[in-house]
């Protein structure tokens, strides 16, 4: 049986989604300027990332004023609920300044520590992915009705699809390139979508047999990471350890242990 509280956590995450993925698809300024930066000059923070979240975190305030916040953009306080929000208003900031379709809207709820609630919003593909823990994963698109989310059947290695990301530090990303030159000649190929959120999903939807990535923070993945476990794939970090900062991975259950093996003998989780 679904907890009521989980059903309407979900229902305000997804309805928050929507209103910033809206927001942000339609209220793109042709002069988009970037409000400040990041980890480095090149990863940028937009007044539109700003606004999204104010948006986020106001409505869900009007809701449960009491809840916490963790935000990428600023957003955080303890609540007195047990329930947290974890949110990226904008994964994908880049390609969003650049006019790219690939960037996303992440809302995951905690309760006490653990995610029960995923949503991931995809406006340019009017697509909306979303979980419940131990209720499995569903998504609304171009298709008729709520799909419910699948991870792609089991198949060799060499002839798994696998996406990944690069961080902004200069020093960072160059060493995450040698990883994947080392890991191209072992899978059918590579990809690289510039959003942590949107690559979750794809996994979940059986567009991927896998993702990984080094340098992830909590609004990153923590709604992805519910949606691709909930279609069937399996999450984690380093072996015997859960999806964090020095490496994430998701993949199906065929690729999962494999492409993990490799990343830590390719040292994909430091320098």
């Amino acid at each position: 049986m679904t907890d009521p509280l989980h059903s309407d956590l979900l229902e305000l995450a997804k309805e928050a989604a929507r209103r910033a993925g809206e927001l942000l698809r339609d209220g793109r300024p042709a002069d988009l300027a970037v409000a400040a930066t990041k980890s480095s000059p090149i990863d940028v923070v937009t007044e539109m990332d700003i606004a999204a979240e104010k948006l986020i975190t106001g409505l869900i305030s009007e809701h449960r004023p009491d809840d916490g916040f963790l935000g990428e953009e600023g957003a955080s306080s303890a609540g007195s609920t047990g329930i947290r929000w974890v949110i990226d208003p904008l994964d994908g900031t880049v390609n969003y300044l650049y006019g790219l379709p690939t960037w996303a809207v992440s809302i995951a709820a905690e309760q006490d520590g653990e995610t029960v609630v995923g949503v991931v919003e995809i406006p340019m593909r009017g697509e909306t992915y979303h979980a419940l823990r131990g209720r499995g994963a569903r998504a609304t698109g171009a298709w008729a009705g709520e799909r419910e989310l699948s991870c792609r059947p089991p198949a060799p290695l060499d002839q798994a699809l696998v996406s990944t990301g690069f961080n902004y530090v200069t020093e960072v990303r160059t060493h995450q390139a040698d990883v994947a030159q080392r890991l191209i000649p072992l899978l059918r190929d590579i990809r690289r979508s510039g959003s942590a959120a949107v690559d979750l999903a794809d996994v979940a939807a059986g567009r991927l047999d896998g993702y990984y990535e080094r340098g992830l923070h909590p609004w990153d993945l923590a709604a992805g990471d519910l949606i691709a476990r909930e279609a069937g794939a399996l999450t984690g970090g380093r072996p015997g350890e859960r999806p964090a900062r020095e490496l994430a991975i998701a993949a199906t259950p065929a690729v999962f242990e494999r492409l993990q093996r490799l990343l830590e003998d390719f040292g994909a989780w430091h320098d």
